[in-house]
């Protein structure tokens, strides 16, 4: 076994997005005058596509749900999107695993646009081939289906060589779906439980753990 591609979640794994994405989604409660959510509620937002977790949690319809993210991008895409920082220890992370060979890339149930806007702007997007995410009519939230996307814009060929690297579930089973290899990080917003139940097939502490796995495999 050779991996050879590595596959990013953004929220909870480059960059700890919690600030802005729970902001956002208080804006749209209130701007709805629903009841407010408990931390642990409003944590679980991180990470699963939005317009589900609305359904969910507040018990809405689907076309409520979609309004609510609406809601939610009003704030968003003026102030949520950059309450965000980069984690400790992600970017020598990075240019350890770019230097040793690996090709790197971004698979996020984010919309595409936001990710890119991100990564630009606190100085990743460089390590990164591919930027893959969701598309901003709600299609293509699913992990799976950005996994897949993912893929295609790499033009991978043996998905053997391919890991999903990633905080929560989604990314667990979004990557047994598409049958790559997936590891576990436990420094975002999921835990060893959660990562555990999803199949991941190891788990590991800190970004420097990370760099250790990989580049120790070669």
């Amino acid at each position: 076994m050779e991996y050879k591609v590595l596959l990013f979640d953004l929220d909870g794994t480059i960059t700890d997005s919690a600030e802005g994405i729970l902001n956002s989604i208080r804006y749209a409660l209130n701007k709805q005058q629903l009841p407010m959510l408990t931390d642990d509620e409003l944590q679980s937002f991180i990470g699963p596509p939005l317009r589900e977790q609305f359904c969910v949690k507040c018990n809405l319809a689907d076309e409520e749900g979609t309004k609510m993210v609406e809601l939610y991008r009003e704030y968003y895409q003026k102030k949520g999107i950059l309450e965000n920082r980069v984690y400790d220890g992600i970017i020598p992370m990075l240019e350890e695993l770019q230097k040793t060979g690996y090709r790197l890339a971004i698979a996020t149930a984010k919309p595409e646009k936001y990710a890119k806007i991100i990564a630009e702007h606190f100085g990743f997007a460089k390590y990164f081939e591919c930027i893959a995410g969701a598309c901003m009519d709600g299609s293509r939230t699913d992990k799976h289906a950005v996994i897949e996307y993912a893929l295609e814009q790499l033009s991978v060929l043996d998905r053997t060589t391919v890991v999903m690297v990633g905080d929560r579930s989604h990314d667990m089973i979004g990557a047994q779906k598409s049958g790559i290899h997936s590891l576990g990080v436990l420094y975002g917003y999921g835990s060893e439980k959660e990562l555990m139940e999803a199949g991941a097939e190891k788990i590991v502490s800190t970004p420097e753990q990370i760099v250790k796995t990989f580049c120790d495999y070669l």
